[in-house]
């Protein structure tokens, strides 16, 4: 099988056309159609000022986090306003989804149209309710447990997105995981490694931010012939599966990635698999 091998994403704040730009890697996965990973299909979507775009795809899942922007989403049965780090999932089913700007906006896309592809199926039924989380609320979570006294013995520290549909894997849809991490100032989250993809954004983040990856751990625990990958504000990278990964921030600000992974599928196999690194 081709390896799946740690990759880029870069998305475009240029403003020039609305427009969906997908992280396809089809040729690096050998398959027929559009893939970021075997299970998941990445995209950025530009969005200018009062116009829309329509985002079609045959997924169960649609996840999507606001970049920057705002604006509304509309499909069948609803709709649901959106603005700066918001994130919101609708259901497949919902063929047709419109997004419309408020102003220049950019969302990240993540579906799951790679596996139904694979199988060649369509959904048949909406398998949860279309979800917003506010940044707002997410991010006041998130500094209520950076606040715990036992906050810096963690490995990470954020705020799982769940959906009510899910009680069994608490993930934000059946398929799809997604996590709202914050990396505080000078600090660093050790090394972890698990059997899901994971397709992380940086959301906000200084210079000396990154993220150090790769297969082995040395006898220290440390990361054998580390790959680095510097974070940006709206900037992806793909972790492979089974790759220990570490996130540093050595800014004077708190730094936000948020991975999304087909951890959901993972979870309900029991075969996720998440090992953390025994030294600090």
């Amino acid at each position: 099988m081709p390896a799946i091998v740690p990759h880029v994403m870069l998305p475009d704040f240029s403003f020039t056309k609305t427009v969906i730009t997908s992280v396809d890697l089809s040729k690096e996965l050998v398959t027929d159609y559009r893939a970021t990973t075997p299970n998941c299909l990445a995209s950025f979507i530009t969005i200018l000022t009062n116009e829309s775009i329509n985002c079609a795809a045959n997924a169960t899942s649609h996840l999507f986090v606001v970049i920057a922007g705002s604006g509304t989403a509309k499909f069948a049965d609803g709709e649901i306003s959106w603005k700066e780090r918001d994130v919101f999932a609708i259901p497949g089913g919902a063929k047709d989804i419109l997004l419309t700007a408020n102003a220049n906006s950019v969302l990240y896309w993540v579906n799951d149209e790679p596996i139904l592809s694979y199988l060649g199926v369509s959904p048949h039924r909406q398998i949860f309710a279309p979800t917003l989380f506010p940044a707002e609320k997410i991010i006041a979570f998130a500094n209520q447990f950076n606040q715990d006294e036992k906050a810096q013995m963690r490995n990470r520290n954020g705020v799982l997105l769940g959906n009510e549909a899910c009680p069994l894997t608490k993930t934000i849809t059946p398929s799809l995981w997604a996590l709202f991490n914050v990396i505080e100032p000078n600090s660093t989250q050790l090394p972890h490694r698990h059997n899901s993809v994971a397709l992380d954004l940086s959301l906000s983040a200084k210079a000396g931010v990154y993220t150090l990856m790769g297969p082995e751990l040395d006898e220290n625990g440390t990361i054998k012939n580390a790959q680095r990958f510097d974070w940006g504000n709206g900037v992806g990278f793909i972790t492979p599966p089974g790759w220990w990964h570490a996130h540093i921030n050595e800014s004077d600000e708190s730094a936000i990635v948020l991975p999304v992974q087909d951890a959901g599928l993972q979870t309900y196999m029991r075969t996720l698999f998440i090992q953390f690194s025994s030294k600090r």
